[in-house]
C-alpha cells in the first residue's frame, strides 16, 4: 500500500473514529504548516462525512518563538485577543468537532527560552479558553481529538540511528501501526479496541477503588480516589450521545484522584517535554497531596517553574493505568511526544482534573468538586511512572486488595 493511501486511511480514522463527525457539524483542525498534506486529507474526509464547515488553523513554531524573544514588554505575552476565546466558545455553542495535531516541525524551538515567559504565554492563552475547557471538554459538549503527524526533526529524536528521510518514514510507519490502520477493516479493529478499553474501565469503576499503590524501582506511591471516581477508557460520549475518541492512539484507563491524599515517592520512567524542554530522570516526592521534593538530570529548572504556576500545579489531577501490551511500549521507542508516551505506561498528571471522571461531575459546583479533592489548575501534564518492573495494587472501599498490574502486565 502506498504512503498516500495510508495517509488517506489515517485521515479517515481521525474523522470517522476519532471525531465521529456528524452531518451538519462544524469542524476545526489545528496543526502546523508542515502538517498541510494530512490536514487537506482530513478536511476532505470531514466534508465527505457531511460537515457543514471545516476550518484549518495553521501554526508556525518559529512565529511563537519570535513572540517570546522579541516582545518589548513581558506583559505583552499575557495578551490574548478577544476573538480567540470567542471562536472556541462558538465551538461549544455549535457542538463542534475540534481536532489538534501534534508533532512539531521544530520540537526544540522553545527549549532555550526563559521558562517563565513560556509559562505566561501558555497560561494566559489557556485561561482565556476557560469556558471551552469547562463546558466543551469538561461537560462533553463537543467532540475533540488529539492525534499526531510525523515531522523530520521529531522523527530524528525517535530514530536517531537513521538519516532524516528514513527516520521520517519509520515514524509514519510506527504511527500507522500503533493506530492499527495497517490492519484489514481498521475501523472495526479500532471499534473493538475501544470496546475493550471501555469494558476494562467499567470493571475498574465497579470494584470501587480507594487506593492505587504503585511499587517498583525508586517507586512507592499511593494515589487515593474518592467514592465518586469513574474510570474512563476508549473514548467518551457527548451530551447528545455521539461517541468520539479524545486521543488517537489510546491505551489508557484513567480517572480523577483525590489530590489531597497522595503520598510517597515515584520515578518517572520516560522523558517529558515541559515548557519546550525535555525533563529527564525526574523523581518526585508527595506529602499530603503536594510535591515537596523533586530532582531531574535535565530540565529541573523548567519543571520547577512549571509546578510554580499555581497551587494546583504541584497536585495530581489524573491517574491512569496502562499495560506493557500497549503497542507503543512494545515498539521499545521513546517518542518524546506525550500523546504517545503517556499511552505506553501508567501515568500521573499534575494540574487540573477531569470532572467527567466523577459521578455526575458535570453538575457539581466548585465547592462540591473541592470537597472531593478534584484538583483545579491552569496546567495539566502527564508523567509516566511504570515499565516492565512496576506493580500496581488496588485497595477497595470494601477492604479488598487486588493486584491490577504485575511487572507492567495487566492481571486484573
Amino acid at each position: 500500500m502506498s504512503f498516500d493511501k495510508k495517509l488517506d486511511l489515517y485521515a479517515e480514522l481521525l474523522v470517522v473514529h476519532g471525531l465521529n463527525v456528524q452531518p451538519g457539524q462544524v469542524v476545526n483542525v489545528t496543526g502546523e504548516i508542515i502538517h498541510r498534506d494530512l490536514i487537506q486529507k482530513i478536511v476532505k474526509a470531514a466534508y465527505k462525512r457531511g460537515a457543514k464547515y471545516v476550518n484549518a488553523d495553521f501554526i508556525d513554531p518559529q512565529v511563537v518563538r519570535l513572540r517570546i524573544l522579541e516582545s518589548k514588554e513581558d506583559e505583552y505575552l499575557q495578551h490574548v485577543p478577544s476573538y480567540i476565546p470567542k471562536k472556541f466558545e462558538d465551538f461549544v455553542e455549535e457542538g463542534a468537532c475540534v481536532l489538534r495535531l501534534t508533532g512539531s516541525e521544530e520540537p526544540d524551538s522553545l527549549a532555550d527560552l526563559p521558562p517563565q515567559k513560556i509559562n505566561d504565554l501558555q497560561n494566559y492563552y489557556r485561561q482565556s479558553l476557560k469556558k471551552y475547557y469547562a463546558e466543551g471538554v469538561g461537560k462533553s459538549k463537543i467532540q475533540w481529538t488529539v492525534a499526531a503527524a510525523a515531522t523530520p526533526k521529531w522523527a530524528k529524536k525517535v530514530f536517531p540511528e537513521l538519516d532524516e528521510a528514513k527516520a521520517t518514514n519509520a515514524l509514519w510507519e510506527s504511527i500507522f501501526h500503533i493506530c492499527r490502520i495497517d490492519q484489514p477493516n481498521f475501523l472495526q479493529v479500532a471499534k473493538v479496541h475501544r470496546e475493550t478499553l471501555q469494558e476494562r474501565a467499567r470493571k475498574l469503576t465497579g470494584i470501587k477503588i480507594k487506593e492505587l499503590h504503585f511499587v517498583g524501582p525508586d517507586t512507592d506511591l499511593k494515589v487515593f480516589l474518592s467514592p465518586k471516581a469513574i474510570f474512563k477508557g476508549g473514548g467518551d460520549e457527548t451530551q447528545k450521545g455521539v461517541d468520539f475518541e479524545a486521543n488517537v492512539p489510546t491505551e489508557e484507563c484513567f480517572t480523577t484522584p483525590d489530590y489531597r491524599l497522595t503520598e510517597g515517592k515515584v520515578r518517572v520512567t520516560r522523558p517529558v517535554l515541559v515548557n519546550g524542554e525535555s525533563v529527564k530522570d525526574l523523581q518526585l516526592e508527595f506529602k499530603k497531596g503536594e510535591i515537596v521534593n523533586f530532582k531531574a538530570s535535565h530540565g529541573q529548572d523548567n519543571f520547577a517553574a512549571y509546578i510554580a504556576n499555581d497551587p494546583g500545579a504541584k497536585r495530581l489531577g489524573e491517574v491512569a493505568l496502562v499495560g506493557i501490551d500497549s503497542p507503543i511500549f512494545q515498539s521499545k521507542r521513546i517518542f518524546e511526544e506525550i500523546l504517545f508516551d503517556e499511552n505506553a505506561a501508567c501515568h500521573i498528571a499534575v494540574g487540573f482534573a477531569y470532572r467527567f471522571c466523577l459521578a455526575n461531575g458535570a453538575d457539581l459546583s466548585p465547592i462540591d468538586l473541592e470537597a472531593l479533592g478534584c484538583n483545579d489548575s491552569h496546567v495539566h501534564t502527564d508523567f509516566m511512572i511504570s515499565n516492565e518492573y512496576v506493580d500496581v495494587f488496588a485497595k477497595t472501599y470494601l477492604d479488598q486488595e487486588i493486584q491490577l498490574i504485575k511487572k507492567g502486565q495487566w492481571v486484573f
